[in-house]
């Protein structure tokens, strides 16, 4: 998958499993965005048995099997939802559909694995909550700018280390290239996508809360724009948001459809942590003339200036927490209440952003 094209960047990591053969079962139902891809390799990775693919689109399918090409077909979603051994579903469906067949998955008693956005409303969320609650199912979130970028893994391990003291500021920056030739239909239509907020914004609301150790949070002031896209009202091209946590530390975000052609990654995403003993930077995806690779990561603190390339090095344990916490129903790999937090946050910013004109 190439770096270049967001929606089919899926990165592979060194297999690290962390269960035996046959123990955990999963299925993929749901290709509408490319992110199904990273999700499978991690947690095939992971050790997880990749039991079927469905999607109501057989050009999708094949493509999936190009790259899992001995997974099963399923004649429909149904034989998925039937199958005792299937322990987890993971999905990448049109994002207004993830909270309804989350739902779906969850009350046919599996856990459920989800790109971003968590949902595209905070009416879904609701209903989301009060079904974990009623089949003590997990609603995981896939927040691949974090759990699945070896620099953020890297930045995660040194903070809770103390290599910066308390973190009291996040900056994030996540420019994405738009490639309109090759997005759906739904791409351009808010009500579907949820808006930028909802949408790419979830990644740096989900790591303002990981990064400042916060539980809760409040939107302080959020916009939205439609800057060069006049031809697709339904498109928002940029939007932003500051955020206040409830432990003091401050945040604020940038995203847009704005990466030009000439970049060789699909976005210069970047990530300053700012603590109370040094300061972090992370360039996730590329070192702009230096690097064409990513995962670069500049530490200062009391000792001096540090260079750190992380690539390679770290991997991603998410997938293998994950995996065990669905086993064990342990909450490792990332807490409930912290997905479900950070889609409330990136939906009440889309809610209310004023639009800029």
């Amino acid at each position: 998958m190439s770096a270049a094209e967001g929606m089919t960047y899926a990165p592979r990591g060194k297999p690290v499993p962390v269960c035996q053969k046959g123990e955990f079962v999963f299925a993929a139902v749901g290709l509408d965005h490319g992110h199904i891809y990273g999700m499978c390799n991690g947690l095939t990775e992971a050790g997880a048995e990749l039991r079927w693919v469905y999607d109501d689109d057989p050009a999708k399918v094949s493509s999936f099997l190009d790259q899992f090409p001995a997974t099963p077909v399923a004649a429909h979603a149904d034989q998925v939802l039937q199958d005792a051994d299937v322990q987890l579903v993971a999905s990448a469906k049109v994002p207004a559909d993830h909270a309804g067949w989350g739902i779906t998955v969850m009350n046919h008693g599996k856990d459920y694995f989800t790109d971003k956005p968590a949902m595209t409303t905070l009416a879904q969320l609701a209903e989301a909550r009060r079904a974990v609650t009623e089949t003590g199912k997990k609603y995981a979130v896939y927040y691949s700018e974090r759990v699945h970028v070896e620099s953020a893994v890297f930045a995660g391990q040194l903070v809770h280390e103390g290599a910066i003291g308390r973190v009291v500021q996040v900056l994030g920056l996540g420019p994405h290239r738009l490639s309109l030739a090759s997005r759906p239909p739904w791409f351009f239509e808010r009500e579907r996508y949820g808006g930028i907020l909802c949408d790419i914004g979830s990644h740096q609301a989900e790591q303002f809360l990981y990064f400042t150790g916060n539980t809760d949070a409040r939107v302080a002031t959020s916009r939205v724009a439609n800057f060069a896209h006049k031809e697709h009202p339904g498109l928002e091209d940029f939007g932003d948001c500051a955020l206040a946590g409830a432990n003091g530390a401050a945040g604020y975000f940038r995203v847009d459809w704005f990466t030009p052609d000439g970049l060789s990654a699909w976005g210069d995403g970047r990530l300053f942590l700012l603590g109370t003993e040094g300061y972090l930077e992370l360039r996730k995806y590329v070192d702009v003339t230096r690097s064409s690779g990513g995962d670069h990561v500049f530490l200062v603190d009391a000792r001096g200036e540090h260079y750190l390339a992380v690539s390679g090095q770290v991997g991603y344990p998410f997938f293998g927490d994950l995996v065990r916490d669905c086993l064990e129903r342990t909450e490792r790999a990332m807490t409930q209440e912290h997905a479900f937090k950070a889609a409330e946050l990136c939906l009440t910013a889309e809610q209310q952003a004023v639009r800029l004109e």
